[in-house]
């Protein structure tokens, strides 16, 4: 169970690594130090599944796989999977504080094709072990990649052949496996190496105390494996185009909604299996997290659909979700596994029911707290203690930024009901105020820590460009900072 505590959210892909981008290499076992030296139990991240186009972490190929960038590759170096020379000799981009996909797309696949070519035989039976323990997901991933690439990384609903588009035969899925030979090893042995790199920094995390949230997005995408190989599952009709997509209506970040474009779920289905295919997924993110955050948690009580083809969210419609059918099998399911769920949007009396059935903490988000009508249940006086509190979400400016974008009204509000006052600065009043709540756990972005403004949001909503991107500099988590931290979260209690 989450005790009295806090963490920092920051993604994998923001660490200061070399090679331009985060990864599982040194940067990432040093943040995992510099959060036991700040007192610091959690550290919360975004999904680390493989990312395509506009490079989403909630856009991705699979909802198993690990992203192929954040293999670190000074230890395929030290593994003499790849030269120094060559990993050098690549572009990584220019400036350290984003990360250019560009680069990283054009160079890091090259190196890890000249991997797998010295360590697929050398590691066969490693290999072929992880092969059976990941089988109900990792031939049909490794195949679909393989297949994007013959047909230059079209979305599966556009190749050009029916056969393998729509798996009619296992015969057809043997021929392109055996056609595609060296791809699907590639794809294969890519994951081996992700997933050998992740156990060992997550032992490490572990064992520093410290637990890792990872974010479950409630949807996949429609170009992904997971529902290239069960389509049945989604509300697609005949020829495997969707019917209707995933989206939010009209609120605080878009007068237009957000159209995510996500297929969405056959419920009915699902639930024939008692729910299988979500069991197999939660049980993929268990390999990965210690407590999952459930993306968008309202879309289990209700979720708006847009029908397929619409250029905004406008024109959806909500449509009655699975509720404690699904909740409670998961939390029943995965009793040693602990969950937040993301109930953030607008206020519903049937979302609220849920949350409160589930036992589930929910999030409370500063920024959206101080409406000057005083009555936001996100005040920290309306808090209950089964609730995580946050600054701001991955999706909010951090809280330099924050405070340009916020009315007046709003700002004069915060420093009122805080106390707020020049000396302590009106960032660390905000901590402050998080930090002495009654809420079980306390987050803050990184960049909230750093008093990073403009130029240095994690994504903003929306918008198609600028987003996933930033990065934290090397010497930026250092240890005035985590003993200031650390004397905090000692002040409320929160080691």
């Amino acid at each position: 169970m989450i005790q009295r505590s806090a963490g920092i959210l920051l993604p994998l892909f923001s660490l200061p690594s070399p090679y331009g981008i985060g990864t599982m290499g040194k940067a990432a076992y040093d943040f995992a130090d510099f959060l036991h030296d700040a007192g610091q139990r959690y550290w919360q991240m975004l999904p680390l599944g493989p990312t395509s186009y506009g490079d989403s972490p909630y856009q991705s190929f699979s909802s198993f796989a690990g992203n192929p960038y954040f293999i670190d590759l000074d230890a395929l170096i030290n593994d003499q999977l790849l030269t120094r020379e060559e990993v050098e000799s690549c572009s990584w981009g220019t400036n350290p504080r984003y990360v250019d996909y560009g680069k990283i797309y054009e160079s890091r696949f090259t190196l890890l094709q000249k991997a797998t070519q010295r360590g697929f035989v050398r590691d066969r039976d490693e290999v072929s072990r992880f092969v059976a323990e990941n089988a109900h997901w990792l031939p049909d991933y490794a195949l679909f990649m393989a297949l994007k690439r013959h047909f230059d990384m079209k979305p599966w609903t556009e190749w050009p052949d029916e056969d393998i588009r729509c798996r009619k035969s296992q015969s057809v899925l043997e021929t392109y496996r055996r056609l595609l030979q060296k791809d699907v090893e590639l794809f294969t042995y890519i994951q081996f190496l992700f997933f050998r790199q992740w156990t060992a920094l997550k032992e490490y995390i572990n064992a520093l105390g410290i637990r890792i949230i990872g974010d479950l997005p409630i949807y996949v995408s429609l170009d992904s494996a997971d529902v290239w190989a069960e389509p049945e599952l989604f509300q697609l009709d005949d020829r495997n185009i969707p019917t209707a997509v995933a989206g939010v209506p009209p609120d605080y970040f878009s007068a237009d909604g957000q159209l995510w474009g996500n297929p969405l779920y056959d419920y009915e289905k699902m639930s024939q299996t008692g729910f299988g295919w979500w069991i197999r997924r939660v049980g993929g993110a268990q390999k990965l997290y210690d407590v999952i955050r459930i993306d968008h948690f309202r879309g289990f009580e209700s979720y708006w659909a847009v029908p397929y083809g619409e250029t905004t969210a406008r024109n959806g419609h909500w449509v009655k979700g699975p509720g404690m059918a699904l909740v409670g099998m998961l939390t029943s399911w995965f009793h040693d596994l602990d969950f937040i769920a993301e109930d953030l949007g607008e206020p519903s009396d049937a979302v609220s029911a849920l949350l409160k059935e589930s036992s589930l903490p929910g999030m409370k988000v500063l920024e959206f707290a101080f409406s000057p009508d005083a009555n936001s249940s996100y005040l920290p006086h309306n808090y209950h203690g089964n609730c995580v509190c946050y600054t701001g979400t991955h999706d909010n400016a951090p809280l330099t930024l924050w405070r340009t974008e916020a009315s007046p009204e709003e700002i004069s509000f915060a420093e009122r009901y805080l106390g707020l006052n020049a000396q302590e600065g009106f960032d660390s009043g905000i901590i402050r105020g998080g930090m002495s709540s009654v809420a079980t756990l306390f987050i803050a972005q990184m960049q909230d820590y750093l008093q990073l403004g403009q130029y240095h949001r994690t994504n903003t909503p929306g918008t198609a460009k600028g987003n996933w991107e930033w990065r934290m500099l090397p010497g930026e988590a250092n240890g005035a900072l985590a003993a200031h931290l650390a004397e905090l979260s000692r002040t409320y209690g929160r080691i």
